[in-house]
C-alpha cells in the first residue's frame, strides 16, 4: 500500500469553554482525532503558533479569543478502494448519511481488514466523500454490533458533528440482552482504559478515560437474562460491553468480555435445554444501536431516528420468552 503525505494547517479560535486550559489540552479537545501526546509533540517541534508566535510550552494557558495555528503532515493510504457493498440507508441529505449497519461488517479498514468495510462502501456510493477524513465516519460500531451509524458528507459537517459528540449533544440508545436478572435501572460511571495485558481489549481502570453508561430494564426472563436499553454519555471503545461485564451482566454472545465463572456455571447447568442452547450458541454480542437524536449541524432542525431490532435478536427474545 502506497503512503501519501498531505500538509495540513488548522486554525482555532479559543472559546470561553477552552479559556484557561493548557495549550495541549485545549488543542486535544478541539482536535479529537489526534492524541494529546501527538499534539504535545507538535508543540515541542515548533509546529504550533499562538497569535502568530511559535509556542513550545504544552502547559501554557490559553485565553478566550486567542488564535491558534497548527501545521502538521498527515500520512494516509492511497490504495483504499471503493467497493460495491450494499448500505442500508435510513436517511440522507446533502450533509449527512445514516445507515443501518448489519452484523459481520467492519467499519474501518485495519490490520486483517483492508477491504469489505463500511468505509470501502462509502467510497463507492459517495465518491466525493474521499476527501473527508475517514470517509466522513464520526462514530464506529463494532464488527458484530448492528444498528444506526452516522456519516458526514463533507469536512465542515464532520467537524460540527464531532463537536456535538464532545458536548454530549448527540443522544444514542442501544438495545442489549445480557446475562443475569437486573432489577433496577442504573448508571455505570467507571473509567475505561486499554487492557495492559491484551491490547485489543479494554477494561475498567482508574487511569482510564471517563465513561458513563445509563441502563434501563425493558424485560426480564427466567434463568437470569435481561433485555436492557442503554444510553451513552461518552463513546469509549467497547464501552457498553466493558461496563456491563464490569457489573457482572455481560452481553449474550460477547466472546471477548462475556467469559466468567458465573456463565460457565449457567452453561453447565442449563445447556441441555432448548432456550439455553440458543443463548450459548448466539454468534455475536446481542447489541443493537437503535436510536439517534440530535440537532442537525447545518439546518438546525431537531431530528430523531429509531429502528427495530434485527431478526437474530428478535428470535433470541422469542426463545427466552418461552421460558417464562
Amino acid at each position: 500500500m502506497k503512503q501519501e503525505h498531505k500538509n495540513i494547517t488548522k486554525t482555532i479560535i479559543i472559546t470561553s469553554f477552552l479559556s484557561g486550559l493548557r495549550l495541549d489540552k485545549a488543542l486535544s479537545q478541539s482536535l479529537p482525532d489526534h492524541s494529546r501526546s501527538r499534539i504535545k509533540r507538535w508543540i515541542l517541534n515548533r509546529q504550533v503558533k499562538v497569535n502568530n508566535c511559535v509556542v513550545t510550552m504544552p502547559d501554557k494557558k490559553v485565553l478566550q479569543g486567542e488564535l491558534i495555528e497548527i501545521s502538521y503532515v498527515v500520512e494516509y493510504v492511497k490504495s483504499l478502494k471503493p467497493e460495491n457493498i450494499f448500505l442500508n440507508v435510513v436517511y440522507e441529505d446533502d450533509f449527512i448519511v445514516i445507515i443501518n449497519k448489519p452484523s459481520n461488517l467492519v467499519v474501518h479498514p485495519g490490520v486483517g481488514n483492508t477491504s469489505g468495510t463500511v468505509l470501502n462502501a462509502l467510497l463507492y456510493h459517495y465518491p466525493n466523500i474521499s476527501v473527508v477524513p475517514r470517509a466522513g465516519i464520526v462514530q464506529r460500531l463494532d464488527k458484530d454490533t448492528t444498528g444506526l451509524m452516522l456519516i458526514a458528507k463533507d469536512i465542515d459537517t464532520q467537524v460540527k458533528l464531532v463537536k456535538l459528540f464532545q458536548l454530549h449533544k448527540i443522544r444514542r440508545e442501544y438495545d442489549a440482552i445480557v446475562y443475569g436478572n437486573i432489577v433496577n435501572n442504573g448508571t455505570i460511571d467507571r473509567p475505561i482504559a486499554r487492557n495492559f495485558f491484551n491490547r485489543t481489549s479494554m477494561c475498567v481502570h482508574p487511569s482510564g478515560k471517563s465513561a458513563i453508561t445509563h441502563y434501563q430494564v425493558i424485560e426480564t426472563f427466567s434463568h437470569s437474562y435481561t433485555r436492557v436499553r442503554l444510553q451513552l454519555e461518552t463513546g469509549r471503545t467497547h464501552q457498553i460491553r466493558v461496563h456491563m461485564a464490569h457489573i457482572q451482566h455481560p452481553l449474550i454472545g460477547d466472546k471477548k468480555y462475556g467469559k466468567s465463572k458465573h456463565l460457565l456455571y449457567l452453561k453447565k447447568r442449563y445447556d441441555r435445554t432448548f432456550n439455553h442452547c440458543c443463548v450459548f450458541s448466539f454468534e455475536r454480542q446481542a447489541l443493537h444501536a437503535s436510536m439517534l437524536k440530535f440537532v442537525h449541524p447545518i439546518t438546525g432542525v431537531s431530528m430523531r431516528w429509531k429502528i427495530p431490532l434485527p431478526l437474530d435478536m428478535l428470535g433470541l427474545l422469542n426463545v427466552l420468552r418461552l421460558s417464562l
